[in-house]
């Protein structure tokens, strides 16, 4: 059976007529939970969602909109006449299964990064590209959407609006990542790790193969996939990917952190020209950048389930053109809002006027 949704209401694409069939695979996966709640939030004109996922969770129940309903099982006729797939799977399901759902006619958004080497694949974020006044190029049969790392999307906004303002010189971006970017599974085991350490027990190391609990570290144990070097690079690449030469790439260190959900960055930043603090301010605040007021810091607990990145600013006191940044931002709400706003790019290459 397939989910209810709640109804698409007026907007410009229900009103010529354009419902979408959707599908999320890996729907009962954070990210996959992330989508579906974008989705209903943004209003998505979409007249049927179905939540997949593998056989651990088949007849799961998961909310949809108003509506409750269960996560079926991944079959090959599950992805016949669908719009738009998905992918908040690992990366082994997304291979798997996305060619499949292609062949269906459906376009494709990935939130898992394992198409992001495939021919055609295109890592984007619509929030960049709309700071960059870019307009998407349309195509009939799109080649797999990427959905940017959105640690490489919070550095790319704040370098773009600072540019806005005064010429960059320098940015050095510490990264602390949260566990929920290894699902479940890695937030499972920081509180296990939390909850031994404390009983003075033996402690899992499945996930990352160290301790993360109660630590900070640079690097994984040996045998731990993705390396968090490897995590490191692919937000460097997809920063490259999607501001281009439009702003200098940061100086970066990602760094795991003993938190279950949010980003935190700590930025440092030179400009080639001065710049009061109060200017860097007004150029820096706008859609999806909120300033911290009074005491009111930014922080991983404070920045979960906004769609803003939190962020506070003060100057260096040994250099005038010098600045700081303290940031949060709430990784899952970022990926899936910028890849709900992905497909939203996308419905002029899916056929008008009727339901597929």
């Amino acid at each position: 059976m397939s989910s209810p949704y709640k109804s698409a209401g007026t907007t410009a694409e229900t009103q010529r007529g354009n419902l979408y069939r959707v599908a999320i695979v890996g729907a009962s996966s954070l990210r996959g939970k992330e989508v579906a709640e974008v989705l209903n939030d943004r209003n998505f004109p979409a007249v049927d969602v179905k939540l997949l996922d593998d056989d651990d969770a088949l007849g799961q129940l998961e909310t949809m909109g108003d509506e409750v309903t269960f996560i079926q099982s991944l079959r090959n006729e599950q992805f016949d006449h669908l719009d738009f797939a998905f992918f908040a799977s690992d990366a082994v399901t997304t291979k798997k299964n996305w060619k499949t759902a292609a062949r269906g006619g459906s376009a494709i958004v990935d939130l898992s990064y394992a198409l992001e080497e495939e021919a055609g694949a295109q890592v984007r974020s619509p929030w960049i590209e709309k700071q960059l006044g870019h307009t998407p190029a349309f195509e009939l049969q799109p080649g797999p959407c990427v959905v940017a790392h959105p640690a490489a999307v919070v550095l790319g906004l704040l370098a773009l609006r600072i540019q806005k303002a005064a010429k960059l010189r320098k940015m050095i971006a510490t990264v602390m990542e949260p566990a929920s970017e290894r699902g479940q599974k890695g937030m499972d085991e920081l509180h296990e790790q939390t909850v031994n350490l404390l009983s003075f027990q033996e402690l899992p190391k499945t996930i990352f193969d160290t301790q993360i609990a109660f630590n900070m570290v640079a690097r994984y144990g040996p045998n731990a996939s993705p390396a968090l070097e490897i995590v490191e690079r692919r937000i460097l690449n997809h920063y490259d990917l999607i501001v281009g030469k439009a702003a200098i790439p940061p100086s970066l260190l990602l760094v795991q952190a003993p938190i279950f959900h949010g980003y935190a960055f700590s930025l440092y930043l030179e400009v080639e020209e001065a710049l009061e603090l109060d200017a860097l301010a007004e150029t820096l605040s706008g859609e999806h950048v909120a300033i911290a007021k009074g005491d009111d810091s930014p922080s991983n607990v404070n920045a979960a389930g906004q769609g803003d990145v939190l962020i506070s600013l003060a100057g260096d006191d040994n250099e005038k053109n010098g600045f700081w940044i303290w940031a949060a931002a709430d990784n899952l709400r970022v990926a899936a809002t910028n890849a709900v706003e992905c497909a939203e790019t996308m419905t002029p290459t899916r056929p008008r006027g009727k339901i597929q």
